[in-house]
C-alpha cells in the first residue's frame, strides 16, 4: 500500500494514473498498488473473457478484461476489476474512454494476498454502482466461484459453487457459466 494522500480530484488521479507505467487503484484516499498476477489468475481472466465474449458475439453486451479501470463516482474510487461486463451502451468518465462508470457484471479472480480486500473494501465499493447486478469471486487453487446478485430491493443473494461439474447461472445476461471450461488449464 502506498502513502495515503490528502484527497484527489478525480482529475488528478487519472492524470497520475495516466502518466504512470504502474497502476493503482483508488479507495478511500489511498493509492493501492497493482501486483503482477500469477499463471492461474491470467488463464481465468483469459477463459472468463473468451466464454463471455463468445456468449456476447450476437449482442449487445461488451466485456473488458482488467486493464479497463471502473470509477465508482459516489465514493470517488477507481479500481481495476479482472473482469467487466456491460449490456447496452457502455458510459465512460471521459472521451479517453478508458474509465468505466456503468458495468452490469464485475469478477474478481481471488489472489492469496487481495481475497479479503476484494472481498471486503472492494465489494463494499462496487455496491455503490446503480449499474451492478452480479459480483462474481472466483478462486484460483480449487474450483469455486461464488456469485452475488443484487435483488430489486437492494439487498443481495449468494450461490456458491465448488464442483468441476457444476454450472453457474448469470441470470442477468442468460449465462451458464461450466466450472470445467472455467478451470480449463488452470487446475
Amino acid at each position: 500500500m502506498l502513502p495515503k494522500l490528502a484527497t484527489l480530484t478525480d482529475e488528478e488521479y487519472l492524470a497520475r494514473e495516466r502518466a504512470s507505467e504502474n497502476r493503482t487503484e483508488y479507495l478511500d484516499g489511498e493509492l493501492l498498488a497493482m501486483a503482477g498476477a500469477s499463471e492461474r489468475h491470467n488463464l481465468l481472466v483469459a477463459n472468463l473473457v473468451r466464454l463471455l465474449g463468445n456468449h456476447f458475439l450476437d449482442r449487445e453486451c461488451r466485456v473488458y478484461p482488467s486493464d479497463m479501470r471502473v470509477h465508482i463516482e459516489a465514493l470517488g474510487s477507481f479500481t481495476y476489476p479482472d473482469v467487466s461486463v456491460v449490456c447496452g451502451a457502455s458510459q465512460f468518465h471521459d472521451e479517453r474512454r478508458d474509465t468505466l462508470l456503468n458495468p452490469e457484471i464485475i469478477i474478481e479472480v481471488l489472489s492469496p494476498s487481495t481475497e479479503a480486500h476484494d472481498r471486503g473494501r472492494k465489494f463494499h465499493h462496487y455496491q455503490h454502482l446503480d449499474s451492478l447486478d452480479t459480483f462474481i469471486l472466483v478462486t484460483q487453487d480449487h474450483p469455486r466461484i461464488e456469485i452475488f446478485q443484487r435483488r430489486a430491493d437492494g439487498t443481495w443473494t449468494y450461490k456458491e459453487h465448488h464442483n468441476l461439474d457444476d454450472v453457474a447461472s448469470l441470470t442477468a445476461i442468460d449465462f451458464e457459466i461450466k466450472l470445467r471450461d472455467l478451470y480449463a488449464k488452470v487446475l
